[in-house]
């Protein structure tokens, strides 16, 4: 609805929102939570047209082109396709999860406590 304006037009703005606390600060010299939160604000103020500036530098002043997202490659050497997934046996790999997780279940914990002890490493 409303144009955006430009950044220069932005850290100028800026700036100047942040001079005005600092110069309320050194000619009217309050005390107290006053002085803090006029501090604060110069702060504050002063990141925002940092940030500001640095737009404004990186824009250059023309209008960047709309980029369009590259095209995805498509990944060579796995050879796995949709058909390749559904022939897939869901039973064997549960299967050899419960290989893996009888085999932990077989150590037997005071040998490996022992073969720890051994090789000189410690649990603490």
């Amino acid at each position: 609805m409303f144009p955006k304006p430009d950044p220069r037009v932005n850290a100028v703005a800026a700036s100047l929102a942040a001079a005005a606390p600092l110069a309320m600060l050194v000619i009217w010299r309050p005390e107290g939570v006053v002085a803090v939160l006029l501090a604060l604000l110069c702060v504050l103020l002063g990141m925002v047209a940092g940030v500001a500036v640095t737009a404004a530098r990186q824009s250059g002043g023309t209008p960047a082109p709309a980029a369009r997202p590259p095209a995805q490659p498509v990944p060579a050497g796995y050879g796995v396709d949709a058909d390749t997934l559904e022939a897939l046996d869901s039973r064997a790999v549960r299967d050899s999860r419960a290989l893996y997780a009888d085999t932990l279940e077989a150590l037997d914990s005071r040998a490996v406590q022992g073969s720890r002890a051994a090789n000189g490493i410690s649990d603490r």
